[in-house]
Formats: structure tokens, C-alpha cells, sequence
């Protein structure tokens, strides 16, 4: 059966260099990145300080209207950001917690670097941080993180898919309870977006951040957040720039915040990467989610039984309506098999307490999705991962 996703390979030059099985991670670059760098550097050099005007100062906001497709918003709801871990913090900095509600509540499965950032700041601005355990480490009891939000709840700040197991929340049936007892949501979509389809409105968000380096392939740099035009009517970031002032160039000695999504723009964006974030999604809204959706539960699937064949443990949920587009395979001496997959240009990646991360993605072949596995294979039957036993982890 032709699959009509595969016309895009070529337009991802390193798919016909290496199996990539790591879009959770870094997305391939599509091939139109380099013209829109060039496009950046011939602005800069025509223009100097005035390209300003011409394109740079508003590529936040039109970046932002590129991505906006793929979660479900409108026009000018979303706006490009530095990291998620900064969009998550300027949203908490936004809340009151002098109220009675003192309360953010996160899951043992989010993202470390936001609850680094929200467990070191919550306490100095008066709150305190509840977090739900995950009793298995690749799923969540929602009815427990349920149970966690209270009356004294004022932000629940949690990841919509698990960055370890690929776990899916319930993200409507969560934000109508949270809604239902006084308390805002916000999502850290960054494992969600690109793979699965994404539709704030349905889900009723409040605040959804993400970014563009892994499944939309548009490269580091390009974060992004999404606010309900109720929330940006009742919430301004105290975590805030220029950028953000209704008249950024009156600088003014106070702070009148913008209306709509740009009060939730920061200082002076970093421009060059904006110019190459813009293509991946572009490619992934012509391909269209549904389609890529589809196609991940396919081959996440057939990853599962190889993997569970050979009687390999398999750290991802078994319902395929629960889990995202990453599959994480533990072998024994899973670290150095990582290694060894690396230096066969079979590009994975670990982490513990998980495995060997999988990720195929829209562009991926069935045979790469075979591959791997093989490989897997031959590694432990050789004992070819002898060969990085004590070295240290490849960064991926």
C-alpha cells in the first residue's frame, strides 16, 4: 500500500543520509531552512537597523499565526517565545496567589525544566506546588490529579503528553474540572503538538505552550504560547518586556500591557531562529494532522509488538488512543545499545528510567520502523555494545 505521507521525505535531506527516529526530540530539517536564513542575513545587510520595521519586529506574532493551525487557534492567539520554561513561568507569574488560592498543582511526568522553574518560584510568590504522583512512571491516574485540584488550587500547570512515555492526558475532561472548581489550566505541549491533533478551543484551555523543535521540525529556538482571549483579559505577566507595552516605543516609565496575545510577549525576540521555525509547520499543516495522527498510531503499534515479540519491555501506554507518538524500548545495557544504534546512523536516544526512545514520525518509512528493531537484535546477539560500555551518553 503507497503511503501518501512519504512524498515529503524529500524535503528532509538527512532522511536520505540516516534512519531518524527522533523527531521527539530534534525534528529533520526541512530543506527551505537555509533560504529563509539567507533571507534573515540579506534583510540585516540591506537594511541594517531598519529591517526592524520591515519583517523582524513582528515575526513573533506572524510566526505565531503559522503555528497557530496546529492547535486549533485562531489568528493572532499565539506568539513565539525563547523556551516553554520561560512561557510557563510568565504565566505563573501572572497569577494572584494572595486570593485563598495558593495552590499550583503539576504531575510527577512533566517536563523537569518547568518544574524546576515553577517549584523554584511558586514559593516566592506565595504559593505552594502539589504534585501527582505517577505510580508506574509512564502513566498517570488521572481521577487522582483530579483529586488534587481544590478550592485552593489558582493554576494547574501540566505536560499533555508525558515526555518519558508518551502518555496522553485527557486534556478536556481534565480542564472541565479544573474549570468547575475555580482554577486556570495550562499545557506544556511540546510532546503533543505536531504529532497528534491539538484543538485548544475544544479543549477549553486556558494557556498552552510548545514549541517547534521535535515533531513540527522547525528547529531550536521557537517556542510558543497560546492564551484564550478571556485569560489574556484577566491575566498580564509580571514576568514581562517591551515587547509586551501597548506602545513599546514610547517608552514609557511604567508598564500598560498590549492587549490580546502580545502582552504575553517578552523583551527583544531572538529573530534568526523565528526564520527557520516557520517552515516545519507549514509542511505539517499541508500534510494535515489527522493523516500524521494516523499514520504514528500505525507505526507506534508495530513497534510495540517487535518489541514485545522478542519480550523486550515496552515503557509506552498499550491504548493507542492514551499514547503519543514516542515509544520507549528498555533492553539490558539499553545506554550503550543507544551508542551503538548512534553510531550505526540509526538515531534514537535514551533516557533512563525509560529506555531507548522511538520516535517515528510522518515521514518514516515501515522499513525503518523494521530497522531498529533489527538492530536491537544484532547489537545484543554480537555484544556490539561491549564497545561503549563506561563511555558517557551521547547528548540527543
Amino acid at each position: 500500500m503507497t503511503d501518501p505521507l512519504l512524498r515529503f521525505r524529500d524535503t528532509f535531506p538527512i532522511l536520505s543520509r540516516r534512519t531518524y527516529l527522533v523527531s521527539h526530540s530534534l525534528g529533520a530539517m526541512p530543506k527551505t531552512v537555509p533560504a529563509q536564513l539567507a533571507r534573515y542575513a540579506e534583510l540585516w545587510d540591506e537594511w541594517g537597523v531598519q529591517a526592524w520595521a520591515k519583517e523582524w519586529w513582528t515575526t513573533p506574532l506572524t510566526v505565531g499565526d503559522v503555528v497557530a493551525p496546529l492547535l486549533g487557534a485562531a489568528p493572532h492567539e499565539v506568539a513565539m517565545a525563547p523556551t516553554v520554561t520561560v512561557a510557563q513561568a510568565a504565566i505563573l507569574s501572572a497569577m494572584d496567589f494572595r486570593s485563598g488560592r495558593d495552590t499550583v498543582v503539576m504531575t510527577a511526568l512533566d517536563f523537569p525544566s518547568v518544574r524546576y522553574a515553577i517549584e523554584s518560584l511558586a514559593p516566592k510568590l506565595g504559593a505552594r506546588v502539589v504534585v501527582v504522583p505517577s505510580a508506574d512512571g509512564v502513566t498517570l491516574d488521572q481521577d487522582a490529579l483530579h483529586a488534587a485540584i481544590d478550592e485552593r488550587t489558582a493554576l494547574v500547570a501540566v505536560s499533555h503528553v508525558a515526555f518519558r512515555s508518551a502518555h496522553i492526558l485527557d486534556a478536556r475532561r481534565l480542564t472541565a474540572h479544573a474549570h468547575a472548581m475555580g482554577a486556570v489550566v495550562s499545557f506544556d505541549a511540546y510532546h503533543s503538538v505536531g504529532v497528534i491533533p491539538v484543538d485548544v478551543h475544544a479543549i477549553g484551555a486556558d494557556f498552552l505552550t510548545g514549541g517547534v523543535l521535535k515533531w513540527c521540525c522547525g528547529g531550536p529556538g521557537g517556542c510558543f504560547i497560546y492564551a484564550s482571549p478571556s485569560a489574556s483579559e484577566r491575566f498580564a505577566p509580571a514576568l514581562t518586556g517591551w515587547q509586551a507595552h501597548a506602545r513599546p516605543f514610547g517608552f514609557e516609565d511604567s508598564m500598560t500591557y498590549a492587549g490580546g496575545i502580545q502582552r504575553w510577549l517578552g523583551g527583544t525576540p531572538v529573530v534568526p531562529a523565528l526564520y527557520a521555525n516557520r517552515e516545519g509547520p507549514r509542511i505539517l499543516v499541508e500534510a494535515g494532522m489527522t493523516n500524521i495522527r494516523a499514520k504514528s498510531m500505525r507505526q507506534t503499534a508495530r513497534l510495540i509488538e517487535l518489541a514485545d515479540a522478542r519480550g523486550y519491555t515496552v515503557r509506552a501506554p498499550r491504548d493507542p488512543e492514551k499514547r503519543g507518538g514516542t515509544v520507549a524500548v528498555d533492553v539490558p545495557h539499553a545506554a550503550e545499545v543507544a551508542q551503538t544504534l548512534l553510531a550505526r546512523e540509526v538515531v534514537i536516544d535514551f533516557r533512563p528510567g525509560a529506555g531507548i526512545r522511538i520516535a517515528p514520525h510522518f515521514y518514516t518509512t515501515d522499513d525503518e520502523v523494521e530497522r531498529v528493531i533489527g538492530e536491537i537484535d544484532d547489537i545484543l546477539a554480537t555484544g556490539a555494545w561491549q564497545r561503549f560500555a563506561g563511555s558517557r551518553p551521547t547528548v540527543t
